[in-house]
């Protein structure tokens, strides 16, 4: 990974709210949904955090861009999922 690549992940991660959601994502912990390890059904985010539909999309899209997650429709939900490897990543071009 490039600088620039960590630069723009770093940058999607500095805004509190994409932060919330991405922690969020990876922890894969949202309320009743029921799914598989590390994924979280984007509604419970919406109702956990409290944040509006419009919102959520535009940080989701925002992380999605960045290459941190994926989502997928499942039905009439959307499933978000961390990318884990991209973190590790940036961990390595970071100085100790």
């Amino acid at each position: 990974m490039d600088i620039k690549q960590a630069a723009k992940i770093l940058k999607a991660l500095s805004h509190p709210n994409r932060l919330e959601i991405y922690l969020s994502i990876v922890k894969g912990d949202q309320g009743g949904f029921q799914a598989a390890e590390c994924e979280c059904c984007v509604s419970e985010i919406m109702a956990s955090l409290k944040i509006g539909a419009p919102t959520v999309s535009h940080h989701l899209k925002e992380l999605t861009n960045a290459g941190l997650i994926t989502t997928e429709r499942q039905g009439k939900f959307l499933i978000a999922k961390p990318i884990l490897g991209t973190w590790e990543e940036v961990r390595k071009v970071l100085p100790q």
